[in-house]
């Protein structure tokens, strides 16, 4: 394999489509479920992605699906947010007002009693950030998920968002401020 900055920098570079896919799959299905809030939603968007990316530009070099896959991936999100916003109005034109769940974390609580002090209370704080993600405006939390999960440059999440880098910068540090902020005053989380 071809050593290169995909993903960590430990990782290294597929050699064909599928071991790509197979590398990004788990992490680019939590982006998109944070994104939309539901299981099947988001496998339907990761799905779309991955199609459109292996139909489109399996050609190009390796080292260039990653933020050819995000970008697709965010623009199938955005999509899905403008057909919910519309679909959302016509349900309160037409039946009274709807209104979305948030999004649940992927794990449940345990009981405190079924794991040791600590990794309970590693647990809460993950919930609690889960918590404090669904709660980001989309931009940034997409832009927070792709820096600080998916391990991607500025460069390449400006590429996956289509917009400058320093948009991304903007988005990431408000992302990072308000999670810290949140977490300080409603989970006495310091970070």
């Amino acid at each position: 394999m071809i050593e290169s900055d995909v993903g960590d920098n430990t990782e290294s570079t597929p050699v064909n489509m599928d071991e790509f896919l197979q590398a990004i799959e788990v992490k680019a299905y939590r982006i998109a479920l944070f994104a939309v809030g539901e299981h099947a939603d988001a496998l339907d968007i990761i799905q779309d992605s991955m199609i459109k990316l292996v139909t489109n530009y399996q050609q190009r070099a390796a080292t260039e699906w990653k933020p050819l896959f995000y970008r697709i991936l965010q623009n199938r999100i955005t999509d899905f947010h403008r057909k919910r916003k519309v679909r959302s109005f016509v349900q309160l034109f037409n039946f009274g007002s709807s209104r979305e769940e948030p999004v649940e974390p992927p794990d449940s609580e345990p009981h405190p009693d079924s794991v040791p002090q600590l990794a309970w209370q590693k647990q809460q704080q993950q919930q609690a950030v889960f918590k404090v993600l669904n709660d980001l405006p989309l931009k940034q939390q997409q832009c927070f998920l792709l820096r600080s999960w998916e391990g991607m440059s500025v460069a390449e999440t400006a590429a996956a968002m289509d917009c400058s880098p320093g948009t991304v910068k903007t988005h990431y540090f408000r992302a990072t401020t308000k999670i810290r902020e949140l977490l300080e005053q409603q989970y006495d989380i310091h970070i």
